[in-house]
């Protein structure tokens, strides 16, 4: 049983990457969906599909993204954690190295980019970071 599932969906991305590896699975859910939606809009992943076995749980297999045999997300961190909610107003949501990262958001809106928060003028739960 996994505990923080945005927190675990980070870790196999981070490991995977470490290791070079193209693919990578995680057990399916909403919200790993919308945080690999925003990864696969911001240019971060390559894409991700559902892949449901007989008897088994559903899975994500995310495909990563590397540019010259580098991963694409260098650090991918998580800020809000079970035990320390971090929330945060747009106009307190700092950029992330100077815009070229991303933090992730979970908003009333739906889970969005720190941009998209930005243009709709909202805040909310501050997922993870990315760049």
């Amino acid at each position: 049983m996994v505990n923080d599932p945005i927190g675990d969906l980070i870790a196999r991305i981070k490991n995977a990457a470490a290791r070079g590896r193209s693919k990578v699975s995680t057990p399916a859910s909403k919200m790993r969906a919308r945080v690999l939606d925003v990864l696969a809009d911001e240019g971060y992943i390559r894409s991700y599909h559902l892949v449901e076995k007989p008897g088994a749980f559903p899975e994500f297999e995310i495909e990563l993204k590397y540019f010259d045999g580098a991963p694409v997300i260098v650090e991918i961190s998580r800020v809000s954690k079970p035990g320390r909610r971090v929330y945060s107003s747009i106009k307190d949501l700092k950029p992330v190295k100077n815009g070229l990262g991303i933090s992730i958001l979970s908003t009333p809106k739906g889970v969005m980019s720190d941009t998209a928060a930005r243009d709709a003028n909202v805040g909310g739960e501050v997922l993870c970071r990315v760049y």
